[in-house]
């Protein structure tokens, strides 16, 4: 069987594998991700934020776990799929639309830095400290994704954690 190869589709092998090289590198980020989940923000934002800085960020692995854990979670084909295109939709809450542009821009982050009216409509939609556990989640999936792009993380096999029942 042949595999067809269009200009720009790379089906790259991985290169190394992070955890297994530097298991304490590994576990200071795993303690960096169970900190932003600790915080309180919603995992449904938490799952948006990350899917919208790794889809910039062109990481495969990283969409595939998200979509999968947020799908896993309760969220709707609909706004995983508008993810990308948030602007252009109505699927958003106005605090979900304030922490996508706060994601891009600091994903973006350029020599202008993050603009002040992207920091105004985060700040209506979070508190100081909520606004600092937002940056430390962008923080984190931006290296997540970085050591996975580098790396060549394996993209298709991750498999979400079965989510317990709601009571």
């Amino acid at each position: 069987m042949r595999v067809l190869r269009l200009p720009g589709m790379t089906t790259q092998s991985p290169r190394l594998r992070h955890p297994k090289v530097a298991p304490d590198a590994y576990r200071a980020m795993l303690a960096l991700e169970e900190y932003v989940r600790s915080t309180g923000l919603q995992p449904t934002l938490l799952h948006l934020v990350k899917l919208r800085a790794s889809y910039m960020n062109g990481c495969a692995f990283c969409v595939d776990m998200h979509t999968k854990d947020a799908r896993a979670a309760g969220e709707t084909e609909q706004r995983l799929y508008a993810v990308p295109v948030w602007r252009e939709t109505p699927f958003f809450t106005p605090r979900e639309r304030a922490a996508l542009a706060w994601t891009e821009a600091v994903t973006e982050l350029g020599r202008e830095g993050v603009p002040d009216e992207v920091y105004e409509a985060a700040r209506a939609h979070f508190d100081e400290a909520e606004l600092v556990h937002l940056t430390m989640a962008i923080v984190v999936i931006n290296g997540w994704n970085r050591l996975s792009v580098a790396f060549r993380a394996e993209v298709g096999a991750y498999q979400p954690k079965p989510q317990e029942a709601v009571r």
